[in-house]
């Protein structure tokens, strides 16, 4: 079964609110072995909505909408699916008992317009909306399946899960499911990882994708089966070929995150660490803490923001500020010899660098970073030089900072 999703609304085209429908649609029609071939966003606005169902209509054997089913003058979805396939509009006597229902039980008065809701094109059927007013719509047409569910998160999530996908099953959906398992990269980029599998990317089940992430490089495994056993038969011998080459980059698979990784290294091996941090003021720290169970591994923080703390606090040499700068590789070393010392653990990070937008120089320009490790007194520092803006520069010297402790501690494994 092939399907198309659109979604309506003028504050989706404005990037006023973020569509997160569109990521539950997509993971919800894999479980259920519907291809979703295309999304597309349409302004409040009858004559797009309906020129997007007339062309997804010609494409898709399932089409599904999103939003503009509410009771306002630009909830505009009911009538353009009744416009795109030539039907009138017609009162489902269940819909609008369900809407007069909602209203009495909160003992709040009933605006008229809310009638509007139980307009149905002829033939369609009502999905059941417990969370609010506007009755989901469901019809079969010239062979074509049309699903239209409403916009908040809320009532869109419950009626996917719970009315469209079960009644779905009736038209074959569920007899195929869409598996995917996530290898996770760190330390090699996109180009780079795919020179290593470029032989592996023309499969047709499995196949593999490819997505930048900031600071990792995600291969997706994509494989169609009848169950889950069977797409893991079938994933598993791609996925070893790729390890055999990727397998000093590969850290996780699916939800694993690098912190996580490490967290669980430095548990096994039973090691403490302590960071100390400029540039990224802290969400190194945050990272490694966001972990359940991390008060095992990490002992102590350090926000060595101004140069005086570097001084009084991590034991930085002010000669060392003086003649290489904050930012360097020398400084870098001494914050996390510093913090190691201080907090008595195995091992120290630190990170020092320029997150912008201001503060470069020619010399030292904004997303310049050095991060050092001290490990039992053993160092090791690395020079990155990283773009974007100042967030995504902070997040990758942490992920670089994650990548070096990941790497030092499955090295000495």
């Amino acid at each position: 079964m092939r399907a198309e999703a659109i979604f309506t609304g003028t504050e989706l085209l404005l990037g006023q609110i973020i569509n997160t429908n569109a990521a539950l649609l997509s993971q919800e029609l894999a479980k259920a072995g519907i291809s979703i071939f295309r999304q597309v966003v349409v302004g409040d606005n009858l004559e797009r909505i309906k020129e997007a169902i007339q062309e997804a209509g010609k494409r898709a054997d399932l089409i599904i909408t999103c939003g503009g089913l509410g009771p306002t003058e630009d909830d505009l979805t009911r009538e353009a699916l009744a416009e795109a396939l030539e039907l009138p509009l017609e009162e489902n006597p269940s819909a609008k008992e369900h809407i007069i229902r909602f209203f009495t039980l909160r003992g709040r008065p009933m605006p008229p317009q809310n009638l509007k809701q139980a307009l149905f094109p002829r033939g369609a059927r009502l999905l059941d909306n417990p969370l609010g007013t506007a009755p989901g719509i469901f019809l079969e047409h010239n062979n074509k399946l049309y699903a239209c569910l409403p916009g908040p998160p809320s009532e869109f999530g419950t009626m996917l899960k719970e009315k469209l996908l079960p009644l779905l099953q009736q038209y074959g959906a569920g007899k195929e499911i869409i598996f995917f398992r996530v290898l996770k990269i760190s330390g090699l980029g996109e180009s780079a990882v795919e020179e290593k599998i470029r032989d592996l990317l023309q499969g047709m089940n499995p196949t593999i994708g490819i997505l930048a992430k900031p600071g990792e490089i995600h291969l997706r495994i994509t494989a169609r089966a009848r169950d889950t056993r069977t797409a893991l038969e079938l994933i598993r011998p791609l996925e070893e070929k790729i390890s055999e080459r990727l397998k000093s980059y590969i850290f996780g698979t699916d939800g694993d995150t690098l912190e996580g990784v490490v967290g669980n290294l430095l548990t096994l091996k039973g090691l403490t660490l302590a960071v100390a941090e400029s540039c990224t003021g802290g969400l190194l720290a945050h990272r490694l803490t966001n972990i359940p169970g991390s008060s095992a591994y990490f002992h102590q923080g350090i926000v060595a923001y101004d140069n005086k703390v570097k001084v009084k606090i991590l034991g930085v040499s002010a000669e060392i500020l003086a003649s290489k700068g904050a930012v360097s590789e020398e400084v870098a070393l001494a914050m996390a010899r510093g913090v190691r010392d201080l907090a008595g653990t195995d091992i120290g990070i630190g990170i020092t660098g320029i997150a912008g937008p201001g503060g470069g120089t020619p010399a030292k320009p904004v997303g310049l970073v050095y991060l050092a490790i001290d490990y039992h007194g053993n160092t090791q520092v690395k020079r990155e030089l990283f773009q974007g803006p100042r967030e995504e520069i902070k997040w990758r010297a942490t992920q670089s900072a994650l990548d070096m402790l990941w790497r030092h501690l499955k090295d000495n494994e």
